[in-house]
This record gives C-alpha cells, sequence and structure tokens, in this order.
C-alpha cells in the first residue's frame, strides 16, 4: 500500500484553536504541511515516513540479535509494516503534539514503540500461551533461601488457593501469562481480541483481589503482585 494511500485514510486534522502551542520553526513547518492540502501534504506524509521507516529499521536492527531465527527480509517486512501504522498513528495524533520535544523527535517514538511490538509478536508467533499448571510449577520451583523457605512456602499455597477461588477465568488467565509466563501484553491481546486497556484493567482487578486476600490472611504479598507500569 502506498503512502498516499495510507495517508488519504487519514483526514488532515485541524488544530484546536483554544489551544496555544509554541512551537520551534521546524516543527511549525511539519505540523503546518501535514495539515495542508494536496501536493504539500503529500510530500510532508513521504518524508515522515522516509524518517519512521529509518527510525523503525533501527530498533529492528537492535532487536534483531535477540531474534536468530528471523531472516532479513522478515526484518525489514516488519520494519515497513511498522513505519506504515507508526506513520497512521502520527497522523491521527497531530492534535496530541504540544511541542515538548522536536517534532521529528516525538514522531519517531510512534516507530520505535509500533517495531517493539511487531518483533514482540513475531517472536511469539506460533506459540502456544502456556498452561497455567506449567505456569505454577515453573513459579513455585524458584527456591527461596532456607531461613524463608517456610514462609514464602505459605504464601505461594495461599496465592495459587486464592487464584483458583477467586479469580474469574479470565482474571487468573490475564494474570498466569501476563505475571507468571512473561507473555508480551500485545500478543495477549490479540490472542484474546481484546485491547491493552482491557488487559490492564483485568490485571489490575486481579491482583487488587489478591491482595486484599492476603492482607487478610496475614500475609504480605508485595514481591508477588508488583504493579506493572
Amino acid at each position: 500500500m502506498s503512502r498516499a494511500t495510507l495517508a488519504g485514510k487519514v483526514s488532515a486534522p485541524r488544530q484546536n484553536p483554544a489551544v496555544v502551542v509554541d512551537l520551534d520553526p521546524e516543527s511549525q513547518e511539519w505540523i503546518h504541511d501535514l495539515r495542508a492540502d494536496g501536493a504539500t501534504r503529500d510530500e510532508a506524509v513521504s518524508r515522515l515516513h522516509e524518517l519512521l521507516l529509518r527510525a523503525a529499521r533501527f530498533e529492528v536492527a537492535r532487536r534483531a540479535a535477540a531474534m536468530p531465527h528471523v531472516r532479513g527480509n522478515d526484518l525489514d517486512d516488519l520494519a515497513v509494516q511498522a513505519a506504515d501504522d507508526a506513520l497512521m498513528s502520527v497522523l491521527r495524533r497531530l492534535d496530541d503534539f504540544r511541542g515538548a520535544s522536536r517534532f521529528t523527535t516525538w514522531a519517531y517514538k510512534f516507530a520505535l514503540l509500533e517495531a517493539a511490538v511487531k518483533l514482540r509478536k513475531r517472536a511469539w508467533q506460533g506459540k502456544e500461551i502456556p498452561l497455567e499448571d506449567d505456569a505454577w510449577s515453573a513459579f513455585s520451583s524458584t527456591r527461596p533461601t532456607p531461613d524463608a523457605e517456610t514462609e514464602q512456602g505459605e504464601l505461594l499455597m495461599t496465592l495459587r488457593d486464592a487464584i483458583d477461588r477467586i479469580l474469574t477465568a479470565h482474571q487468573r488467565r490475564v494474570l498466569i501469562a501476563l505475571a507468571i509466563d512473561g507473555v508480551p501484553i500485545d500478543v495477549l491481546a490479540d490472542r484474546l481480541d481484546t485491547t491493552r486497556g482491557a488487559l490492564y484493567k483485568t490485571l489490575h482487578d486481579a491482583r487488587r483481589k489478591l491482595r486484599r486476600h492476603l492482607e487478610e490472611s496475614g500475609l504480605a504479598a508485595d514481591s508477588l503482585l508488583q504493579e506493572t507500569s
């Protein structure tokens, strides 16, 4: 799909006149051109896509060593896809740009994020999310120090029982996948056909239930139920 076709899917947003933004000259030019019509906007979109593609390729190359099974052509395809999606995101969010950094720096981050997401998804492609019993077996196999073994053993038993009894099946699956198995949230969102925001809420609610239960049982669970950023 061409850049013009991609850009055509997003109408040029008009800046809210109530918002006063003091931008550097280069950023002003970017915003002006991307809000323009016709050839001016098309040329700006093309330049923006080139910038985003460079950023995506940089991020893909930086992470490529951790994915030796992915070939060069596949990596470049991921970079192009990341740049395309980043372009759409930037064009949709022009009104969000407030000039805290240069426009190019702000836009660059979209490509880095999209590239990272696509690489995480690619790494998990074809993998099954581990079964709950397998997850618990791996989680419980980490041996504590002798002084902490009894206390941690009691905590783990209480925690596992609480997960089985207190959480809904969906909360249990999300908690174990994200907090124990380390499944990337983007991957889980795809598998469950939901959004990152919905999964974060499910995870937060599950942890809140478990923390309350453990506190009522006189046990501290800070190390096991830390919130993710």
